[in-house]
């Protein structure tokens, strides 16, 4: 199949018409449906049946259709590339990570860098850690910061910094009144935080355990900004990463956990790429970067 054929066919198997098709692609309905024919005569089977006017996928599309919308990802990124190259910029970097860094170490290496270098374009992501992964891997971004050290093999990773956790309390909460508080002390609290089988969930647990105490949490959040939201409207004391510049947020009091365990912050790349010296340049500065990690 073609490049062309495999755009019109996944724009089809997208849009489920050949109209919306048309559209999404900006042809006319009969060059796409003479795409749509070809691309079957070259293959030796049927893609679509056509009934009353509308394209219903046969067996054989259903089963192409994931391998396709994979390569046709790969020419959309292969695309952006050639013209990010045809535009004459002086630069792209693009860098993904999860919201913690994202928020308090991104925008000050971004500052930094841009100082140095205004006409370097920056592309940024915010994405959970398997996201990211994937976006190294296709080379959708040449760097990633995450709350995370055990990656796979691929992905190399470099240790700049470490956070621990806190605790954040709707206003006029009683356990406000302590400077630092206890996993004992959020015993009889309905507790946000983080998923099960999560790399802070897990850290959590076992450090509660060590103290004979259960770390249950009656919400579960993916993200720890989410936490914030959930707090302001008082469903309950969430335990989350003390990265995160949570005093930004109104209407909550932050407390340091006491015995927290701590949490990587890391640099994740794709093992063996070879960086342009604008991505090398980036990468320094998120290195040199100060910040409260806790």
């Amino acid at each position: 199949m073609r490049a062309r054929q495999l755009e019109v066919f996944t724009a089809v198997m997208r849009a489920g018409t050949v109209t919306g098709a048309a559209r999404l692609l900006n042809i006319s309905q009969p060059a796409l449906s003479q795409i749509l024919m070809h691309a079957e005569d070259e293959l030796g089977f049927a893609l679509f049946d056509r009934k009353r006017g509308r394209l219903h996928p046969t067996p054989e599309a259903l089963e192409l259709y994931p391998e396709a919308e994979r390569l046709f990802g790969g020419l959309e990124g292969l695309r952006r590339k050639t013209a990010d190259l045809r535009l004459g910029r002086a630069g792209l970097v693009r860098i993904a990570a999860s919201p913690p860094p994202a928020m308090a170490l991104l925008p000050q290496a971004l500052a930094a860098f841009r100082a140095h270098h205004p006409d370097v374009l920056l592309r940024t992501h915010v994405a959970p850690i398997a996201a990211m992964v994937d976006m190294l891997r296709a080379g959708d971004v040449a760097l990633a910061l995450a709350l995370d050290d055990a990656l796979p093999p691929d992905i190399e990773v470099e240790r700049i910094g470490r956070t621990s956790f806190c605790c954040l309390l709707p206003a006029g909460h009683s356990l406000a009144q302590a400077d630092v508080l206890t996993f004992a002390d959020l015993a009889e609290e309905t507790v946000i935080s983080y998923r099960t089988m999560t790399r802070p969930h897990d850290e959590l647990d076992a450090a509660a355990r060590v103290r004979k105490v259960r770390f249950v949490p009656q919400i579960e959040i993916d993200s720890s900004i989410a936490a914030a939201g959930l707090v302001q409207a008082g469903l309950g004391v969430a335990v989350v990463d003390a990265l995160l510049p949570w005093t930004q947020f109104p209407g909550l009091h932050v407390r340091l956990l006491e015995n927290a365990p701590a949490l990587p912050l890391s640099l994740l790349t794709l093992r063996g790429r070879l960086f342009s010296r604008a991505e090398e340049a980036i990468r320094s500065q998120l290195r040199a970067v100060e910040i409260s990690r806790a």
